[in-house]
């Protein structure tokens, strides 16, 4: 099993996004077996919270309910659990440089790293924002996931 971790802030906008989009993802690429997705935030602003209801509501739009999720803060032990650790933007990426152990910084990598068409390297916050920041966003990880996929199917392909 192949445990990816989508890491924003809160855990209630991006992150959150992620892990919906990419499961939806996984499930279209009949990859469930093989593939687990979860988010966290590195802030314990929101720690039980569901989702924004406008990252719930822009992809509802899309056919990806948010709805069940929770907000909580990445642990240590994430860090160990997970095979990838992907952040959101720069603040992210320090926060889990400094929280995690040397062994697992390998794991840690901006999530746009996987999209080729945007040509950023990270997914800007919506909460502050109007409603059609949680558009983008949804286009930018759509796009990223779907890099995503291509590079979980390969490394399951030379795993087997």
């Amino acid at each position: 099993m192949i445990k990816v971790l989508f890491v924003c802030t809160g855990n209630i906008c991006r992150s959150p996004t992620a892990e919906g989009v990419v499961r939806d993802l996984v499930q279209q690429a009949s990859l469930h077996q093989q593939v687990e997705v979860d988010s966290a935030g590195t802030a314990d602003w929101h720690v039980g919270n569901a989702p924004d209801p406008r990252s719930r509501e822009a992809a509802r739009r899309r056919g990806i309910i948010l709805d069940h999720l929770v907000a909580r803060q990445i642990q240590a032990d994430d860090f160990e659990r997970f095979d990838y650790v992907l952040a959101m933007d720069a603040a992210n990426i320090q926060a889990l440089t400094e929280m995690a152990e040397d062994s697992c910084q390998s794991k840690i990598r901006l999530f746009m790293d996987f999209d080729t068409t945007f040509g950023v390297s990270e997914i800007p916050d919506p909460y502050y924002g109007g409603d059609g920041g949680f558009d983008r966003v949804l286009d930018m990880i759509e796009a990223a996931g779907a890099g995503l996929i291509n590079d979980l199917q390969i490394r399951i392909n030379e795993a087997t």
